[in-house]
């Protein structure tokens, strides 16, 4: 099964690469397909599984607008590590770790 993913992964970055969005999307849903598969083979609901990843994205989003104390400014102004650094955060936190 990660041969499978492996294989449309490539296949997505000569898409990407050749620059033909329809190529892209092709590519893309091939791969969303492969995994979907692979999270079935392993016993595992892939949209519920996506819809748990979606809630874990909002909540370290949140801390990490709350980390810069919701002033949009300054979280616009953020470098790419202090936004890193907020995100670490927030997953230590999530886990118990903070």
């Amino acid at each position: 099964m990660r041969e499978k993913i492996r294989e449309e992964l490539a296949e997505l970055d000569e898409a990407v690469a050749g620059g033909d969005a329809r190529a892209v999307e092709h590519e893309v849903g091939d791969l969303l397909f492969s995994v979907a598969n692979l999270a079935r083979k392993l016993d595992v609901a892939p949209d519920v599984a996506l819809r748990r990843a979606n809630a874990r994205f909002r909540s370290r989003f949140h801390a990490v607008e709350a980390a810069f104390a919701g002033d949009r400014d300054r979280l616009a102004a953020a470098s790419l590590e202090e936004l890193e650094a907020a995100w670490q955060a927030a997953k230590s936190a999530e886990r118990g770790g903070a």
